[in-house]
C-alpha cells in the first residue's frame, strides 16, 4: 500500500480513490471527537468537510501490518493547521482499521510562555 498516495487522495477529498485503499468492512475511529465510522461514513466526513485542503506527510513508521503516520493538514489558504497522527492497520495492502488523533497547531499556553521554558522545534 502506498501510504503517501493514500494521503494525497484524502487531502484531495477524492472519494473514488480513497475507497480503493479500504477493505469493505474497515472502520475508522476519530478519538478526539469520539466518532466511529464505517468506510462510507468516513468518506462522507472527509469528502464533504468544508474547504479545500492540503498537507504534508511528516513521518511514516511501519511495524508489521501497522502504518503510523503524522501529517500536517491545512486549508489551501494556510489560515490554520492541524496535525493528525494515524494508526493504520492493514491486511493484503488494504486498510482494515484506522485510529486517528487530531490536534490544533498553535503557540504554547501563556503559563508555559511565562516560565520561559522550552524552545521552538522549527
Amino acid at each position: 500500500m502506498n501510504i503517501e498516495q493514500f494521503w494525497k487522495a484524502v487531502l484531495a477529498q477524492d472519494e473514488r480513490e480513497i475507497r480503493k485503499y479500504f477493505h469493505a468492512e474497515a472502520y475508522i475511529n476519530w478519538h478526539c471527537t469520539n466518532e466511529h465510522f464505517t468506510v462510507d461514513e468516513y468518506i462522507i466526513a472527509n469528502c464533504e468537510y468544508p474547504g479545500e485542503w492540503d498537507g504534508i506527510v511528516e513521518r511514516i513508521e511501519i511495524v508489521n501490518n501497522l502504518i503510523i503516520t503524522v501529517v500536517r493538514i491545512y486549508p489551501k489558504d494556510r489560515s490554520v493547521s492541524f496535525h493528525v497522527t494515524s494508526f493504520i492497520q492493514t491486511k493484503n495492502n488494504k486498510i482494515t482499521a484506522m485510529d486517528e488523533y487530531y490536534a490544533d497547531d498553535g503557540i504554547a499556553p501563556q503559563w508555559r510562555l511565562d516560565k520561559h521554558i522550552g524552545t521552538s522545534i522549527k
